[in-house]
């Protein structure tokens, strides 16, 4: 006999799938407070947190509180993925259910990695590795809620598709560049973490100029959206254009007070953010029907003109 799910769950689907985005957003900046408090092996092992106990003992100092603290919210995102996996499937959505299981999927493949780098003493190829998996989670839960959400839309011109294209592989290469840059700084993780053994000016200054070209292209595509009155494309590129800026200016005053630990930990939050304007963006250009009436001022007015 198959589990009945509660038909009122589908209700939930919509604060499920922001809850999805706004948690795996979220265990990309305590990470990030992971390492930059030295506390990447305060747990030294995996999938235990010391070879006796799958809890940090007392020696292991707050290091290993913090450590264990990031493990357990693991669970929350678990939790979370499941219920809107739940959720989708009452809704009778085959779309959300399918994009849903992929998110809570993610979610060990995203821990068995995290061990990886635990069980590798933090080589930071792998903390990247770690770090661009979690941004692949953040595009599918945004996929989530632009398939749930979104204005009506025909498939966009092929100027603006190309540009959205390049704007996505640039930015995929800024977030690639940035974990390079950050595995050549101070902050490994733990004091006997090595680093890549790269320049970290050298490093900085090529992660710089990705991102100049990612704002170009970003102002191209925003130009073009304009100029062909596609109000919901205007809005998510200009949204994009303006986490961009701030996330570059917060690169460059990091830079110049040599990486002041709660300014990196905005840049990462920034990264997270990017993530999504960037998949929103790309799925800005693709065709789209609406999935709800209820759409909100916002959706409502893009949909005045956006191309339907």
């Amino acid at each position: 006999m198959g589990v009945k799910i509660p038909s009122r769950l589908a209700s939930w689907l919509w604060p499920l799938a922001v809850a999805n985005i706004l948690c795996n957003i979220g265990i990309v900046v305590t990470g990030a407070a992971v390492r930059l408090t030295g506390s990447g092996l305060g747990c030294p092992t995996w999938p235990r947190c010391t070879e006796q106990s799958l809890r940090p003992h007392a020696e292991l100092g707050l290091h290993g509180v913090i450590e264990f603290g990031n493990r357990l919210l693991t669970f929350v995102l678990a939790i979370v993925a499941i219920l809107c996996f739940l959720a989708a499937i009452a809704a009778k959505d085959r779309v959300a259910t399918r994009l849903s299981f992929v998110i809570g999927l993610y979610i060990p493949a995203q821990a068995v990695i995290g061990g990886i780098t635990v069980l590798t003493d933090l080589n930071p190829w792998v903390v990247a590795l770690h770090f661009l998996s979690s941004m692949v989670i953040i595009m599918f839960c945004l996929a989530l809620m632009d398939h749930l959400r979104s204005p009506t839309r025909r498939r966009a011109p092929a100027p603006h598709r190309v540009t959205a294209l390049a704007l996505m592989v640039t930015g995929w290469v800024v977030l690639y560049l940035g974990t390079v840059v950050t595995g050549a700084g101070p902050h490994a993780g733990d004091a006997d973490a090595r680093r890549n053994g790269l320049d970290p000016r050298v490093t900085s200054f090529v992660h710089a100029g990705s991102v100049a070209l990612l704002i170009v292209l970003t102002v191209v595509l925003l130009v073009l959206a304009r100029r062909a009155g596609d109000r919901w494309l205007t809005v998510v590129t200009g949204a994009l254009l303006g986490v961009e800026l701030l996330q570059g200016l917060v690169g460059v005053v990091q830079y110049a007070t040599d990486l002041p630990v709660l300014l990196v930990a905005l840049h990462m939050l920034g990264a997270g953010l990017l993530t999504a304007g960037l998949a929103r963006t790309w799925l800005a250009v693709r065709p789209h029907e609406a999935q709800h009436a209820e759409a909100g001022p916002l959706l409502a007015w893009a949909s005045g003109t956006a191309q339907s």
